[in-house]
């Protein structure tokens, strides 16, 4: 209801609120007055400040009003619906709220006219109107707009049980509003029936805030060791790699990759998170960790093997050249095929081992004039004239050096068997060194040695005559007596240097 008045009186003392509802002979400016009038009631004022709601004993001071640009008061409340002004339930009519009586007919509480029970319910120049619950005073001059009346609902049965029951014969049992669909949980929750009750629950992992179901972040608790990722209504924990959840699907534990098929080529060490790849011996770990790769150990030096180096898996190895043989891993020996009887030499000849094969040579290796008078050795005898000028004896001899050999080196030696008495004895290389490759140092009366002068290269052979000359001023045939012998050294210098 809206009321609007001219100038009227304000009752000292009545509340700010309402300043033209009590009666007063002070005036009071035109107003505009907008609340429903069933709200405020004169009646229940009971200090100079406050004024009551009839129904409900709230009370509002001066504050809940304002003043607008062109100088009115206005103040608003809501009014209350009609009929539902009981206490508790029952049918006694000191049930009703302070304004209302009870009817007996429509089993409601209905409201009192005040400006007819109350003799002069209004003073002075002030007329009474009735509302809801209470009354108001107003200038006389005041003009009443009736406010919509509120939609009159269908009366509902009374129900003589507390909220949340409903009779049955002679008492009052639980209504499940869950069953009946008469609660306002969210589709997201699930409605529990309580006794008179009902609570709106959400799933597991949200929470209530307000009437909503928020999503718990488990995350911030730190439930996980390693990472949690946080999902609606729920979590799950996940580990770094090189672990995997354990049976309480938080704890992180290491995984041992290499029971699981680590892509190691060859050995897998596990370790706390990972692992790691190792390779055998000959082998290097590839870029990518994994794989091993084998070490060419024969690219690294070329004085691994004495010979020749073979690269394998994991490995080298050394060979040497036909006819010599390994002598431990990497040093090389020449095979004595003369000794092992791997070689083709007739009876009539002889087998000569020399650096990497042998060479046979005839038993009798005298030439004419000279007769064979033991092996190896041949007499040119003196009365043929053709021995007049030819050592009387030549020995034959064989050696073998190796190629590059270090110069000046000692090969062979040379040593007299049978010496005259008072002969003077010389030695020198009478024929097969045309290029100078060697040379003879006497040692003494009776030995010399055969020097190598210059390194040579195999295959290669040499023959030479190493002669030894004596002289006898003892023996006094026409002059001084001389004779010579001969050792013929047949020298194979073999393809390499060992």
């Amino acid at each position: 209801m809206a009321v609007q008045g001219a100038r009227g009186g304000v009752r000292r003392g009545c509340p700010s609120l309402l300043p033209l509802l009590c009666s007063s002979a002070t005036p009071a400016h035109s107003l505009s007055l907008s609340l429903p009038l069933h709200v405020f009631s004169c009646s229940s004022c009971r200090s100079p400040h406050s004024l009551s709601q009839g129904h409900t004993g709230r009370t509002f001071r001066d504050p809940l009003l304002h003043a607008n640009s062109a100088g009115t008061t206005t103040a608003s409340q809501p009014a209350p619906a009609r009929g539902r002004h009981r206490r508790a339930t029952g049918n006694d009519p000191a049930e009703c709220t302070d304004g209302y009586h009870w009817d007996p007919q429509t089993e409601h509480c209905k409201d009192i006219n005040e400006c007819e029970t109350i003799p002069d319910a209004c003073k002075g120049e002030m007329k009474c109107f009735n509302h809801y619950g209470g009354y108001l005073c107003l200038p006389r001059s005041a003009s009443v707009i009736p406010a919509p009346e509120p939609p009159i609902t269908p009366t509902e049965a009374f129900n003589p049980c507390p909220v949340g029951y409903e009779p049955q014969g002679d008492s009052c049992v639980d209504v499940d509003e869950c069953e009946r669909d008469e609660h306002d949980c969210q589709p997201s929750q699930q409605c529990i029936n309580t006794l008179g009750a009902f609570t709106c629950q959400c799933p597991d992992g949200y929470r209530k805030v307000g009437t909503e179901c928020i999503d718990i972040d488990e995350c911030r608790y730190r439930y996980c060791q390693h990472r949690c990722v946080n999902v609606p209504g729920s979590f799950s924990c996940q580990c770094e790699p090189g672990f995997q959840l354990a049976g309480n699907n938080r704890s992180c534990i290491d995984v041992n990759e290499c029971e699981m098929g680590a892509p190691c080529s060859q050995r897998c060490y596990n370790t706390y998170g990972t692992f790691l790849c190792r390779c055998d011996q000959g082998y290097e770990l590839g870029p990518d960790g994994f794989a091993c790769n084998d070490i060419d150990e024969c690219s690294y030096s070329s004085y691994l093997c004495q010979f020749q180096c073979v690269n394998e898996p994991g490995k080298f190895s050394c060979v040497c050249p036909e006819g010599y043989q390994l002598l431990g891993t990497r040093m090389c020996q020449d095979i004595n095929e003369c000794e092992t009887g791997e070689h083709q030499c007739t009876e009539a000849q002889t087998c000569v081992n020399i650096h990497g094969r042998y060479q046979c040579v005839d038993n009798n290796r005298c030439q004419d004039p000279y007769v064979q008078v033991s092996e190896n050795r041949c007499v040119c005898p003196v009365n043929k004239p053709a021995c007049r000028d030819l050592p009387f004896s030549i020995v034959h001899r064989y050696m073998s050096i190796t190629s590059e050999r270090s110069v000046p080196s000692d090969i062979f030696q040379i040593q007299a068997t049978s010496v005259s008495a008072g002969a003077y004895n010389t030695f020198r290389i009478r024929s097969g060194d045309d290029n100078g490759d060697f040379y003879i140092r006497q040692i003494n009366n009776i030995s010399a040695m055969l020097v190598l002068a210059r390194a040579v290269s195999g295959p290669r052979e040499y023959t030479l005559d190493l002669e030894m000359v004596s002289v006898n001023p003892l023996v006094s045939y026409q002059g001084n007596y001389q004779t010579s012998s001969a050792l013929r050294l047949s020298i194979y210098v073999g393809p390499y240097t060992f």
